[in-house]
């Protein structure tokens, strides 16, 4: 897990690569590299996170044995000895997986994508055809983002940071703010909350070649793979959906530095650890982590302590209380760049915190299975005219008649139904790629990189979304809820109890917090965001009259007052003021998405 940076042409400088890599160093703290393209057209950067093949021989960028490609890397190839064996005849100088991908470029091109395993962002330029590839992982687990500045400089970085520090303007991008605080949507795909900046979307890949940028999908969820219904029996899936999880669990084990699992107590981390003392036997120990907030209502640690009885593995606990939030607000927040998921996002944040502190450097983590499986309690009424809008909520979840009807009308509109013909498939389909999962992995990435933590996500293995996205709805849904295959198979590997636990949501006290502890830091960032932005974004009496009704207890749903702290905690300069660019020449972008779906 590493940092990436890259200019291409325009007239790329040392020195804004250097200030990009110095806002990337987190993600890599244990070296830095810079390839410069002889004809002065390119500069790549790298900061490191040594995880497979230590020596400095691996460092990147990296060079071909050829001298014609120079790749960075971020992320992982977990299959690179399988491919590495496929691929002998090439001179192999290191034992990484970065040369492995070099290797599989040069004999296969962009048709290698559908060849690796992982979770990847990466950039190549090819020397000889002077043409820049640049490729996201199937699931979006790593970011890459990219501006094109007014010189026609492509920027390309895994952080949109790195690209304040290379000039490119922080202005909030009017159509990302306004579906967030009118819908709550947090991803859009290639649409980032800062004009001018884009990601590329996950299963997408960018190429630049003289000033062009063209950016289309290599990998959609909805393929002829997934499109029809798995006829097979419940024992044939169950079978060979068990063998590609501790397939999936075995490869995510391949790292020179010692692994940790984050556990909660809920039925797919509690798999996750059943599978890991499969694959690695249940006299090989591992630290384990969990997080806590002090309060019996919301905290796991039963349920983490029942999962681990008998087991050789530690138990590190980490705990998060109302003093914490301030400053660790203030740091996940310059952390994202973006808004991210309130309080239980801060309690991620310590537990990486303590993860570093003992000397681990790669985490497995349970992400994934709801959007697999069916997991979360609207499901059940996918179809209905009226389904839920917030899981476990009565309450709505935003308050868009807080929002200037002007600047609400900005938010995009909805999505079209889906490719899929079935109603369920068509949310699943909508989580994983443009809502929850999306979301989920943002804040993941995030909180983990910020202590230089390499988090690796077992059930984001296509092949297993795949094989879940095929099978009928009664193997989703049943009496128990979601995840019914799920939960039958897991009582082969988890204590039944765990297994037959019913869907519980990771959670913490935010509502009672910000109604109690945090109630005067919590008004304080609101009446910042009113300073910020109300006159032309917010109605500041609607804000105040909705905040005073929860903190009289008249709301279970918290979301609406998260957004609002968000916004108070941007205004304290998540990003540098641009340095305006000379105008120039820009290079057009040709953009190719895959299938459409609905969004919430």
């Amino acid at each position: 897990m590493c940092g990436i940076a890259a200019l291409i042409g325009g007239a790329p400088r040392r020195a804004m690569l250097d200030g990009m890599l110095e806002r990337l160093r987190h993600r890599g703290p244990d070296a830095t590299g810079v390839y410069a393209d002889p004809l002065g057209e390119v500069l790549l950067g790298h900061t490191r996170l040594s995880i497979i093949d230590l020596s400095q021989a691996a460092g990147q960028p990296m060079t071909s044995a050829d001298g014609r490609f120079h790749v960075v890397l971020n992320g992982e190839i977990y299959n690179y000895r399988e491919l590495r064996a496929e691929l002998a005849e090439y001179p192999f100088r290191t034992a990484s997986d970065t040369e492995v991908l070099l290797a599989a470029f040069a004999r296969w091109g962009t048709g290698c994508l559908d060849r690796l395993l992982g979770m990847f962002a990466f950039a190549i330029w090819d020397s000889q055809e002077r043409r820049l590839i640049a490729a996201r992982d199937r699931f979006g687990v790593k970011p890459l983002f990219y501006h094109l500045a007014a010189d026609g400089t492509l920027m390309l970085v895994s952080e949109i940071k790195a690209l304040w520090a290379a000039g490119a303007p922080a202005e909030p991008n009017a159509e990302t703010w306004a579906g967030y605080l009118v819908g709550g949507a947090h991803e859009e795909e290639a649409r980032t909350f800062w004009r001018g900046i884009h990601a590329v979307p996950a299963g997408h890949l960018l190429e630049w070649h003289d000033g062009q940028i063209g950016v289309r999908c290599w990998y959609d969820l909805a393929n002829e793979r997934t499109l029809d219904i798995d006829e097979r029996s419940l024992q044939r899936a169950q079978e060979e959906y068990l063998d590609l999880l501790c397939d999936s669990v075995r490869l995510r084990f391949r790292a020179d530095v010692p692994v940790g699992l984050n556990l909660s107590g809920g039925l797919d981390s509690s798999l996750l650890l059943g599978l890991v003392d499969l694959v690695q036997g249940r006299d090989s120990a591992l630290s384990v982590f969990t997080l806590v907030t002090g309060d019996a209502r919301y905290d796991e640690l039963p349920w983490v302590e029942q999962a681990l009885a008998r087991t050789p593995h530690q138990l590190v606990v980490s705990r998060l209380s109302p003093a914490d939030v301030p400053a660790l607000a203030a740091s996940v927040q310059e952390a994202q760049d973006e808004p991210f998921g309130g309080i239980p996002t801060l309690a991620y944040a310590q537990l990486f915190s303590a993860v570093r502190e003992r000397g681990i450097t790669v985490v497995l983590d349970g992400q994934g299975m709801d959007e697999q499986w069916a997991g979360y309690d609207y499901y059940r009424f996918a179809g209905a005219a009226s389904p839920p809008l917030v899981q476990g909520s009565v309450s709505r979840a935003t308050r868009p008649e807080c929002v200037r009807p002007d600047f609400a009308a900005l938010a995009p509109a909805a999505r079209g139904a889906g490719p899929f013909p079935d109603a369920l498939r068509n949310l699943q389909y909508r989580d994983a790629r443009y809502t929850k999962l999306p979301r989920a992995l943002r804040f993941a990435d995030r909180v983990s990189m910020r202590s230089s933590i390499e988090l690796r996500e077992p059930f984001l293995d296509h092949r297993l979304f795949e094989l879940a996205l095929r099978q009928p709805a009664s193997r989703k849904i049943g009496p128990q809820g979601g995840k019914q295959l799920l939960r039958s198979l897991a009582g082969v590997v988890v204590p039944l109890r765990v297994a037959e636990a019913p869907k519980r949501a990771v959670q913490t006290p935010q509502r009672e917090w910000l109604r109690g502890p945090l109630r005067q830091w919590a008004t304080a960032q609101i009446e910042g965001a009113i300073d910020a932005v109300g006159g032309s974004w917010l109605d500041a009496r609607a804000v105040r009259a909705e905040w005073s009704s929860f903190l009289a207890g008249h709301s279970d749903n918290s979301f609406f007052v998260w957004q609002w702290i968000s916004l108070g905690l941007m205004r304290h300069g998540a990003a540098p003021a641009a340095r305006p660019a000379a105008p120039s020449r820009r290079g057009r972008a040709a953009v190719h998405h895959c299938a459409d779906a609905s969004q919430p």
